[in-house]
């Protein structure tokens, strides 16, 4: 009684803590795990079976009815976690221990969950918590986990206040309430005015794990991304796309060699100045490229680009850079020339940096390019690539290790490698012979998707290539692996490989119908990617542009977008407040009851709980005292009550007003 009076009554005082609904607590605990579950793929093992062992206790502490774990031993569990959390990342800033520690939290507190005002933590807790995912993934997935999670959350919070009900009935009025919030939703995407980049600062780790190229080449390198079949970019081209073999994205290039690994080595002073010079022999092939995240700044032109996008840049060594790294998704359009003059004329110093070695490494190596030394440059090119060609040298992913002397050890030895291990064996070549050469890495090739018409380029297409310097031609592309596995340029990496070779098995799709399946979720990704997580500010002034509306502004953008949320808010009243009160039979009863005492002169204040009424009418009106306090209790009991509404207290409420003695009649 003391619940339905804290509902029935105005306070007059402190309010009381409730305590929580014994039903209550499945919803809760459905929350906690909806909310943090999916950060399991994200956790350390150890903090995931930690989280998934306190929510399965708490669930058998409810199922047996047993108290909760005294005070002293959550403080414990959670000093021990925050500390483990500190040890495992090394900080409690940033985004993998931030979450961590939200999901500890998610996890911990249910164990001390015992009244309702700890489960609006929970709840709150857990609205919060959604947005941390779109840290990790914004992927159509996990958008519609996060819609129906926040309908969870909504359910939960009517569970909480309105006690008791069918499962089906609260689920239906959250999404009821959720389809209200609805026409909101689409005003805002459309008119909340963008602005270029995200409204706040994001953690130093927030870009960490973003797959891509790296800064150097290893052996592996390029082999170990090769696995992965996630989407790199995808390009559209105004006109008929290239053929697959002229398809040479450019990345990072290397010119620097340690005897292991490839870097890019900063370039000389006078020579970092130079421009580079690109002459188009071809006509220019325009395209557009959505790039993803790879927190880098090379924007993978199709080599050699002529045109670029605004705030980047051609570098000396002719790759496109942003001006920032690329830490979201972007669309950039560029032209790009495939038969092209490059640097025709070269720095002395770039040229110098080109034919640099380490000392007293592969001797073998450098004795089979002295012998080519006194030939001309294409000659030793081809030399080198007839080698390749003609002998018994392999294309696979799983190469075995190379010592110190790498390349005597691949050329003399084993013979087998991967992309980066041929364009390292024929730069060390060239450069040994008197070459100017380096390594460029990228991604080669694609698959058109006829659904939208995008040109894919995956992770798997990654891959090496090498250039040479020759005098009146500049920079000409030799790409050692068409020699060993020409199947590799012209039909893709999974012509090249046997099946033996561990590739995604998105690449070695044979089903015709499992590729158009492919094809058409892979399309309905790039819109979602398009039009909702790249509704950037370009975008929206396109789509209002369609729409009728020139040249829109913030300031008529925020003026429309509060006139029409009022609207929406006007109409959504209008439609949904009748509509409520005509469909809660038990709030109609209590309203035409106290209509009915109105007519016999005592009106119900708006401020007056039924109880409170009640009592009043016992003061002023004895003779309605009795039949108004049953029918205050019947509505109390039916409205805030915890168990499911009795259709006959319902009868008995509606019964009431007939009850009640017929009015007095005003005498002139």
């Amino acid at each position: 009684m003391k619940i339905l009076q804290a509902f029935a009554r105005p306070s007059a005082g402190p309010v009381p803590m409730l305590a929580l609904e014994h039903g209550a607590i499945p919803w809760l605990l459905a929350v906690a795990l909806a909310t943090a579950g999916p950060h399991f793929a994200h956790l350390p093992w150890w903090l995931s079976l930690l989280v998934g062992s306190m929510l399965l206790w708490r669930v058998w502490l409810w199922q047996q009815g047993r108290p909760l774990p005294p005070r002293w031993a959550l403080v414990l569990l959670v000093i021990g976690s925050i500390a483990a959390i500190a040890w495992q990342f090394r900080t409690l800033l940033g985004k993998d221990a931030g979450v961590a520690l939200l999901v500890v939290f998610m996890a911990l507190k249910p164990m001390e969950m015992s009244r309702r005002r700890d489960a609006l933590v929970v709840i709150m807790l857990g609205y919060f918590l959604l947005l941390t995912h779109y840290l990790y993934s914004q992927s159509i997935p996990t958008g519609a986990w996060l819609l129906a999670a926040i309908a969870l959350l909504t359910a939960a919070l009517l569970r909480l206040h309105g006690g008791a009900q069918p499962v089906a009935t609260i689920l239906r009025h959250a999404v009821l309430l959720l389809a209200q919030a609805l026409p909101f939703m689409l005003i805002l995407y459309l008119l909340f005015p963008r602005v270029s980049g995200p409204l706040w600062g994001l953690p130093q780790d927030a870009y960490a794990g973003l797959s891509g190229l790296s800064e150097e080449m290893s052996p592996g390198s390029i082999s170990r991304l090769t696995l992965s079949s996630a989407i790199a970019f995808r390009s559209r081209f105004a006109s008929e796309p290239p053929e697959k073999s002229d398809l040479y994205w450019r990345g990072p290039v290397f010119d620097e060699y340690d005897g292991h690994s490839w870097r890019a080595r900063p370039l000389p002073a006078g020579a970092a100045k130079q421009l580079p010079v690109v002459t188009g022999i071809d006509a220019p092939l325009a395209y557009t490229s959505i790039l993803e995240a790879h927190n880098r700044r090379w924007l993978l032109a199709l080599d050699i680009a002529t045109r670029l996008p605004p705030d980047s840049m051609l570098a000396p060594t002719l790759e496109a850079l942003a001006r920032e790294p690329v830490r979201l998704r972007a669309q950039f359009s560029f032209a790009s020339s495939l038969d092209y003059r490059a640097n025709v004329i070269e720095a002395p110093a770039v040229l110098q940096q080109a034919l640099t070695l380490p000392a007293k490494i592969n001797p073998r190596t450098r004795a089979l390019a002295s012998e080519w030394a006194s030939r001309p440059p294409e000659e030793i090119a081809a030399a080198a690539l007839a080698m390749f060609r003609n002998e018994d040298f392999y294309y696979t992913l799983r190469p075995p290790l190379l010592g110190a002397n790498a390349m005597d050890e691949f050329l003399f030895d084993s013979r087998r490698g991967f992309c980066e291990h041929y364009a390292s064996a024929f730069v060390f070549l060239m450069r040994a012979a008197g070459v100017p050469a380096r390594v460029v890495a990228g991604y080669q090739g694609g698959e058109l998707n006829p659904v939208d018409g995008y040109l894919v380029v995956r992770q798997s297409d990654a891959h090496a290539w090498t250039e040479i310097w020759l005098s009146g031609k500049g920079w000409v592309r030799f790409d050692p692996t068409a020699a060993v596995a020409p199947s590799r340029i012209e039909q893709g990496i999974a012509a090249a490989l046997p099946s033996s070779e561990p590739l995604p098995i998105l690449v070695r799709l044979d089903s015709d119908w499992l590729r158009q399946l492919r094809n058409r979720w892979e399309a309905a990704n790039n819109s979602w990617n398009r039009w909702v997580l790249g509704y950037n500010p370009q975008r929206q002034r396109e789509v209002l542009s369609r729409l009728g509306w020139r040249d829109p502004d913030w300031r008529s953008m925020s003026a429309s977008l509060a006139i029409l949320c009022g609207i929406a808010l006007l109409v959504v009243t209008l439609w949904t407040l009748p509509r409520r009160l005509a469909a809660d039979p038990v709030q109609r009863a209590w309203q035409q009851y106290c209509a009915a005492l109105k007519q016999r002169g005592m009106a119900r204040a708006e401020w007056e709980g039924p109880l409170d009424f009640a009592q009043r009418v016992a003061r002023e009106r004895p003779d309605l005292a009795a039949l108004t306090d049953e029918a205050a209790r019947y509505y109390a009991e039916l409205r805030y009550g915890r168990h499911n509404r009795q259709s006959d207290q319902l009868r008995r409420l509606q019964q009431c007003r007939h009850r009640l003695p017929p009015r007095r009649r005003r005498h002139s």
